[in-house]
């Protein structure tokens, strides 16, 4: 009879640990982003400015968490994390200075955005083996329904009690639960490991894999990881700037608020659609099917013009994003293997958060000089096609 597999209860602590991001997304800022302009008295170009700085800064703690985590394993790094992500998130909700919001964006993006999300992403990996995709699928479930809770839910305490009052909530919850469940519950992976749920050793998915050097020699590497990271810049920038896009288009506050809620289901619904095809065709071949409903959805987006084209750019998106989420998730363990998978990670998330960093700003200078979003969707379509073809050629394979 089959044992337990301790990397289920690893699993879930890794999702939970995504969801603690959430101040350091641009999602989770989007949330404070008006209220915090007035408190300290920012124009918007500015704050933009400062947000780009402090998530180009902040990109570089993936690159030094990724040899930590090899090094001291998961269990110490996410502990540690979890505390410093929730102290600094307390601080800055009790910040009134002006000259400090740059500091504190700097370290809830490198210790949110970047660090955390490395490790989380790291922990499934390490832990999983031929049933890797299977296990990032139920991971980006669990994240995903983790998310689609805490943002409606920190929304109602800012309209409620402010910003503040919900950014040291966020801190808090990090210090008093996070940090203690990653002590308590968070194992490194043994170096030898059963066949439980399924997930013994497979073809090629064995515990070596190639070093950060040699990964990014490949170009399986920079074209997932240029996929990946193009859907991130998409999103930072459609996600700061959704309602004024929506604007533009003549579509009040309530249809933003509707597609919001369209584009997290049909994201879950991508999750497990993605991680079921991720078990029955290549990878590379599934990042091209999510390049290309992400062009349509660019494409088609400046000609909505109808409540349900818009509606069904945000299905589009949807399902795109969580077809990326579950491969970004999943494919570095596969084709790169576990011995430096931190390293590995840590890379592509670097790429990722750089690509975050500049969306907004993109989409804003293309506003303020052509007084439309129009043509950069557009052209961004444009680029999300010859990826999707490159996605297509390139050969990926579980690393030997």
């Amino acid at each position: 009879m089959r044992g337990f597999f301790y990397g289920w209860i690893v699993l879930w602590v890794a999702a939970l640990a995504m969801v603690g991001t959430l101040p350091g997304r641009t999602q989770g800022l989007g949330l404070i982003t008006e209220p915090l302009l007035k408190d300290f008295g920012l124009e918007r170009v500015a704050y933009a400015d400062l947000n780009l700085w402090a998530t180009l800064i902040g990109s570089l703690f993936c690159i030094g968490i990724g040899s930590l985590l090899d090094k001291l394993g998961s269990r110490v790094v996410l502990t540690a994390i979890a505390l410093l992500l929730g102290a600094t998130v307390i601080a800055m909700g009790k910040s009134t200075q002006a000259t400090l919001l740059f500091v504190f964006l700097v370290l809830i993006r490198g210790l949110g955005q970047s660090a955390l999300s490395v490790v989380s992403l790291a922990m499934v990996g390490q832990w999983f083996k031929t049933g890797l995709a299977k296990a990032m699928a139920i991971y980006t479930v669990v994240m995903t329904i983790g998310f689609m809770a805490a943002f409606p839910g920190v929304g109602a305490v800012i309209e409620k009690s402010g910003w503040r009052v919900a950014w040291s909530g966020i801190g808090w919850a990090l210090v008093l639960i996070l940090a203690p469940l990653a002590l308590a519950l968070v194992k490194n992976p043994p170096s030898s490991r059963g066949r439980e749920e399924g997930l013994g050793e497979g073809p090629g998915e064995g515990g070596g894999g190639v070093t950060l050097t040699e990964a990014l020699r490949t170009p399986a590497f920079w074209v997932m990881g240029l996929s990946s990271a193009l859907y991130g810049l998409i999103a930072s920038g459609i996600g700061l700037f959704n309602e004024s896009v929506l604007k533009e288009l003549g579509f009040a506050v309530s249809v933003y608020h509707t597609t919001l809620a369209i584009t997290a289901l049909t994201g879950l619904i991508g999750n497990f659609l993605g991680g079921f095809l991720a078990t029955k065709m290549p990878l590379n071949r599934l990042m091209a099917i999510a390049m290309l409903l992400l062009m349509l959805g660019l494409g088609l987006l400046p000609l909505a013009r109808s409540l349900g084209l818009v509606m069904g750019i945000s299905v589009l998106l949807g399902v795109a994003g969580g077809f990326v989420m579950v491969l970004f998730f999943s494919f570095w363990a596969y084709a790169f293997g576990r011995a430096h998978l931190g390293k590995i990670q840590g890379a592509a998330q670097l790429l990722t958060v750089l690509a975050s960093a500049l969306g907004p700003v993109l989409l804003a200078q293309v506003y303020q000089r052509t007084g439309s979003y129009g043509s950069i969707f557009y052209l961004l379509a444009g680029i999300v096609g010859v990826l999707g073809a490159l996605c297509w050629v390139t050969k990926t394979a579980p690393r030997e």
